[in-house]
């Protein structure tokens, strides 16, 4: 009895080695069948690929699809079922329309709003005036009080110079009534310039510069937010893939389990295996359809995800065109490091800081020197008993005047102005420090990033061959099962190591395209490697709207 079942045994495990392949090798996952071979030559890299080409042309959308682009996104809410999304799509879409950075573009159009306010002083300014007075003087003859009207109007500009002067011309007429009335005009041209403190170009600009300076700083930090909504979108992107891909394996798990179930309940019923051996059949598919249920949710919640950054229509799905990138990717230390300090926009910002405080400093040295003004007028007067003689007279400068003169003041100790210069030179070596301290901390980040890289790409590997002996283990105890030396539980939690071993294969290949992120992102070329370029023009454009 015993050799006849041994013989048994032996003949079903030829017959299965002779049979159609295992449900597992027969439906592989996407990410199993794309990662197969590491020294697999490739005939196109994909469109995720750190040097972006066409999306592969043997690759076919599914029925009822619809390539969604920045053009047709908002106008693709009803219809079709699904919609494909390339990752170029999705960060453009990002960059349209992401909020929060519409709402840090408004700081570089309020700096605009700055730059023009304080441009102001040198808008001319236009005085007038027109008063009338009466008096009364004691006449010391009669006692009798000594009555005069006087009727005076003035007109005149006046422009501030950049040297730190100004410049008016102002005309006035007026009428005295009196013992001996009379029409009163002038003319008179003045200027006033500042001979030391406050004297220059600079000192006079000093707002408008710093508004200017201030702009460029939250230019930067727009950069700084745009860049990180990239890499935040390229994440997601990726995620995304990952749990479809996750899904796409527990729904082949699934499969294979509800096999072994009917398989087992065959066998019990023809009295090969106990009857317990389908309560484990079934436990082990109950939980293959939980996994499947709560990989599902992780798809739907990180497609709501990606919807709401993009701002695109709730109701279809996402259809992933682009696949992770796995092929090596190298940058000599070096270069990415010069990229970094010369495009990372914290630096940038931080040297628009100290250019600030640089011009901040050097207006303060000159508001340490004494107050010294020259001041000039000339013009001309016309008295008489008619207007219009009066102002004839005047025309003619019949009786011109003028004066010049200099006015000096400062204070004793000028313990005010000495210690704000002190203070602005502190500030300048404050902000350099802090300079240097982020220069030290952008490098540091880039060779952790090349780190990064070069053992996230070693780990696709550790995990490809992971998954590969993973395979062909279950391969093995299907055999075993199907001739009575493996239970199903054993094919189960073999099972489970393969999932888990597909699983790691796809969170590897994910955090190698993570890790090329992070890269690009501390080298401070992650928007050139996206084809993005940056100007003043969208925050003009919110400043004009504004009129």
């Amino acid at each position: 009895m015993r050799i006849s079942r041994r013989v048994t045994a032996l003949l079903l495990l030829c017959l299965s080695m002779g049979a159609t392949r295992p449900l597992w090798a027969q439906t592989a996952s996407p990410a199993a069948a794309s990662t197969a071979n590491q020294t697999a030559t490739t005939t196109q890299a994909p469109a995720y690929a750190p040097v972006y080409a066409p999306a592969d042309a043997t690759a076919t959308a599914p029925a009822n699809t619809q390539t969604i682009t920045p053009a047709n996104a908002q106008a693709n809410a009803p219809g079709g079922t699904v919609v494909n999304l390339g990752l170029a799509d999705a960060v453009k879409l990002a960059v349209e329309r992401n909020l929060d950075l519409k709402v840090e573009l408004y700081n570089p159009a309020m700096g605009e709003a700055d730059i023009r306010r304080n441009e102001g002083i040198f808008d001319p300014l236009v005085t007038a005036s027109v008063d009338y007075t009466r008096t009364a003087s004691p006449n010391t003859f009669n006692f009798q009080p000594f009555i005069v009207d006087q009727v005076n109007g003035t007109a005149g500009v006046s422009q501030l110079l950049s040297t730190g002067g100004s410049v008016g011309v102002n005309a006035n007429s007026g009428y005295v009534s009196n013992s001996a009335s009379y029409f009163s005009s002038g003319t008179n041209f003045s200027v006033t310039q500042p001979l030391l403190r406050n004297f220059g170009k600079e000192a006079t600009e000093l707002n408008i510069n710093v508004a200017r300076f201030t702009k460029e700083g939250d230019l930067d930090r727009f950069r700084t937010k745009l860049s990180a909504t990239v890499a935040q979108v390229r994440s997601d992107y990726l995620k995304l893939y990952n749990f479809q891909e996750v899904l796409a394996v527990q729904r082949t798990a699934l499969a294979l389990a509800n096999r072994i179930l009917v398989e087992t309940k065959g066998r019990v019923k023809a009295g090969v295996l106990p009857a317990m051996e389908i309560l484990s059949a079934e436990f082990s598919v109950a939980t293959r359809e939980k996994a499947v249920i709560d990989a599902e949710r992780a798809v739907r919640d990180q497609m709501d995800l990606l919807r709401l950054e993009l701002q695109l229509p709730a109701g279809r799905d996402l259809v992933l065109v682009d696949r992770p990138y796995r092929e090596p990717y190298q940058v000599p230390e070096a270069q990415a490091v010069r990229d970094a300090l010369e495009n990372r926009p914290e630096l940038s910002a931080q040297r628009v800081s100290i250019r600030i405080n640089d011009l901040q400093q050097r207006v303060a040295r000159n508001r340490t020197r004494p107050d010294l003004n020259l001041t000039a007028n000339v013009g001309t007067a016309g008295f008489a008993q008619s207007f219009l003689r009066s102002y004839q007279k005047t025309i003619s400068a019949d009786d011109p005047v003028w004066g010049v003169g200099l006015q000096f003041s400062y204070p004793i100790g000028n313990r005010a102005a000495e210690n704000d210069y002190i203070r602005a030179k502190l500030a300048v070596d404050q902000a350099k420090t802090q300079l240097q301290s982020l220069e030290s901390g952008v490098v540091n980040d880039v060779r952790a990033a090349l780190r990064l890289v070069e053992a996230s790409y070693k780990q696709i590997e550790v995990t490809s061959r992971g998954r590969a002996y993973a395979e062909e283990r279950l391969r093995a105890f299907q055999k075993r099962n199907a001739v009575g030396l493996a239970t199903a539980k054993d094919v189960f939690d073999v099972e489970n190591d393969l999932v888990a071993a597909q699983g790691n294969e796809i969170q590897a290949l994910v955090d190698y395209n993570n890790a090329i992120t992070q890269l690009w992102l501390v080298s401070g070329v992650i928007l050139d490697r996206q084809g993005i370029k940056l100007s003043e023009k969208e925050a003009d454009a919110l400043y004009e709207g504004a009129k």
